[in-house]
């Protein structure tokens, strides 16, 4: 019966550090997963009664909200490199375009270079651009004017 209570101490604090490995790991893996398997069953070996095994989960609890903590603060720091957080600002030298930026293509017009079902392309003024028909399926080579942008998508109506 001793060695059970090892057993389950053991993976306690084998599902401890597993998990901790999860906090700074994104997603939820293999650790993420033979962690929370290794606290389950190591509470249920450690523990001799329902009282015991709720007061272990307690302190498993406390200790893995500490942890997570820790880990927040140490990766909210600009000092450590977050795996998660992405560091560099995306801007229209990279390519991107805000709703703000795309607002001088209100009434321009185009030609649809696919068919709008209601989504596809169009050419204004020699860029192609990704579209949304206003309400209506429009086909390919069909004259379209920008009426608006909701949502960083250009709306269309056929013209």
């Amino acid at each position: 019966m001793q060695i059970l209570t090892i057993l389950g101490f053991v993976l306690l604090v084998i599902g401890v550090v597993l998990i901790g490995v999860e906090m700074v790991l994104p997603g939820f893996g293999v650790p993420g997963i033979s962690g929370t398997i290794s606290l389950v069953v190591g509470i249920l070996l450690a523990s001799k009664n329902l009282e015991q095994a709720v007061a272990i989960l307690v302190v498993v609890l406390v200790l893995l909200a500490i942890m997570l903590t820790c880990v927040i603060v140490v990766f909210h720091s600009k000092k450590v490199k977050s795996p998660i957080r992405l560091e560099e600002e995306l801007g229209n030298k990279d390519g991107f375009l805000s709703a703000a930026d795309l607002t001088y293509l209100i009434g321009k017009e185009g030609i649809t270079t696919t068919d709008l079902r209601p989504t596809g392309k169009c050419d204004i003024e020699g860029v192609t651009f990704e579209v949304r028909s206003e309400n209506a399926f429009i086909v390919k080579g069909k004259r379209i004017k920008v009426i608006r942008i909701q949502a960083n998508a250009l709306i269309v109506r056929e013209s």
